[in-house]
């Protein structure tokens, strides 16, 4: 039986702002090296027997920032299906289980989110062998992390007895929720407690049966929403309506903490959700005074703290247990013991419609990225990047019009009925309500400085005409 992972991209990491947001969130981010969390999770699966290629379930506004990813690390996956909303794990994992059963009934599902961290790969693969061995008789194993401290943020599983013929592989005797810190340190205690890592192993067939007993309702919106995909580029979507009528529920409470088949396999691999910066500064490379830095940083009397500069310059002095983050539009600096509380700062972003909880103050976008740099009184100055090959929509709006001059490489630009090629230092002018176009023919990246004016400037006035990346929104 192959194994195929399959690879939860959703989620906002909301605690790790400024550098997490909605549409740049943690799991696309390079956090603890040169490589993206997604990039570090599919590419740490080399060297499994009977590996298959992933199948990757994400948020429909990320699709292109997973197939580029992807493409980096020289990796083609199965499938990327689209979800048109969040609905949580468990009709995540039932859409990839109805989907492989499809195309190979004998389907093993390893189910992993993109947004851990595993330092221990060599071990992480000896588990994820032990629990194939498990599930190939039935049984849906999940990963129990052997805990460090009583940590209070986890949910925790308790083992019972070795399956038959194991002696790695436990039965589940008990899920438990995230406890006070009594109860965590009597589980840490104990011995018999694991931290719930989210992680799962099971034949597909098997998942959908348990699902079919538990809960009939989310299967039954899944195969709906499966009734009638369209293939978009590399991607999958599914009917919309049908998903946004699917309850939203955990994989854990829908399924493992029901089923008489659970399974777990103690796992000492390193391991973190990356869920706050202080959990970042754990698994973090440290100097002597214990600060982990990345950046532009300058430390003076700094000890035990995460510093991050993302743009500029950044200097601390004579401070203990901070967190320092950095970025070109937003800065937070808060006691290690309170990074949790980074969430209320979100809230507030959101209730106030400010969008530094949304955006970076780079936007990508399939054909490149732009950046603003000025913004007045009916006016705003960005710079724009499009990578080679590639094209914007033909478009037109009915607010601005831009001037475009051309910083470096070549470019292509359609205005009306005329197109005609710019080098570097040239520019040209696009009048309002004119039908328009942007394009690098060239090798290298083109990029251009944008000048809009007009009475309104938002995104949201762009009417498409043409668009090779099948944007409808």
């Amino acid at each position: 039986m192959r194994l195929h992972p399959v690879i939860l991209c959703g989620g906002s990491g909301t605690r790790l702002w400024p550098m997490s947001r909605a549409a740049l969130p943690k799991q696309f981010l390079p956090l603890v090296s040169d490589r993206t969390m997604l990039q570090e999770t599919v590419l740490r699966l080399t060297g499994l027997p009977s590996l298959a290629s992933p199948l990757l379930i994400c948020n429909e506004e990320h699709r292109f920032m997973v197939a580029e990813q992807m493409r980096e690390i020289h990796c083609q996956p199965e499938a990327i299906l689209l979800e048109p909303i969040g609905r949580n794990t468990a009709p995540a994992v039932a859409l990839a289980a109805l989907t492989m059963l499809q195309r190979d009934p004998d389907a093993m599902l390893l189910v992993l989110p993109a947004d851990h961290v595993i330092r221990d790969v060599m071990a992480f693969h000896t588990a994820i062998v032990e629990a194939y061995e498990a599930a190939m008789t039935g049984s849906l194993v999940t990963f129990g992390i052997a805990p460090t401290s009583p940590h209070t943020g986890y949910g925790y599983i308790r083992r019972g007895a070795p399956l038959s013929g194991s002696a790695s592989v436990f039965s589940v005797s008990q899920f438990v929720e995230k406890p006070d810190l009594t109860t965590a340190q009597g589980f840490l205690a104990s011995g018999d407690y694991a931290w719930n890592s989210g992680m799962f192993l099971f034949k597909a067939v098997r998942f959908v049966e348990e699902l079919t007993r538990f809960r009939p309702d989310i299967l039954a919106a899944c195969q709906d929403a499966l009734s009638d995909v369209s293939t978009d580029l590399d991607f999958c979507r599914i009917k919309a309506d049908a998903f946004r009528a699917c309850p939203s529920e955990s994989i854990d409470y829908a399924v493992m903490e029901r089923t008489e088949h659970a399974a777990v396999v103690p796992a000492n691999i390193g391991w973190s959700d990356v869920g706050s910066w202080t959990a970042l500064w754990d698994v973090a490379s440290r100097d002597m005074q214990g600060n982990a830095s990345r950046g532009d940083v300058y430390l003076s009397d700094v000890s035990n703290s995460y510093v991050r500069a993302d743009s500029r310059m950044v200097a601390v002095i004579g401070l203990d247990d901070v967190v320092v983050v950095e970025t070109a539009d937003a800065v937070l600096v808060a006691h290690k013991d309170r990074a949790q509380d980074v969430k209320q700062v979100v809230a507030t972003l959101n209730a106030e419609s400010r969008s530094e909880s949304t955006f970076h103050r780079r936007v990508y976008r399939p054909w490149g990225s732009y950046e603003g740099i000025d913004a007045g009184n009916r006016y705003q100055v960005k710079r724009i990047t499009v990578s080679p090959g590639q094209k914007l929509s033909l478009q037109m709006h009915h607010h601005r019009a831009e001037h475009w001059v051309v910083v470096s490489g070549t470019a292509r630009v359609t205005c009306d009925n005329s197109t005609r090629l710019l080098a570097e230092n040239q520019s040209t002018y696009i009048p309002l309500g004119s039908t328009h176009r942007l394009e690098n023919p060239g090798k290298l990246p083109l990029e251009i400085i944008e000048v809009q004016s007009g009475a309104y400037l938002g995104e949201d006035d762009i009417v498409r005409f043409e668009d090779v990346y099948h944007r409808t929104e």
